[in-house]
């Protein structure tokens, strides 16, 4: 039984990517918006975070 998880977790694991690879190929429009709205979210982050921290230190 404690292989059991670990079976259910590359089961789910596959699964997963191959909804994205389905998803890339018949909506490869969508993926891409999809792509760059997360690539926006991470810099967004990673600018207030540089603020954040430039403020802090200059203070």
């Amino acid at each position: 039984m404690v292989g059991a998880p670990m079976n259910a977790k590359k089961i789910i694991t596959y699964v997963a990517v191959a909804f994205v690879i389905f998803y890339l190929f018949t909506q490869p429009t969508a993926a891409a918006a999809a792509v760059k709205g997360l690539f926006d979210g991470v810099s967004t982050g990673a600018e207030r975070l540089s603020s954040f921290f430039t403020t802090l230190v200059s203070g």
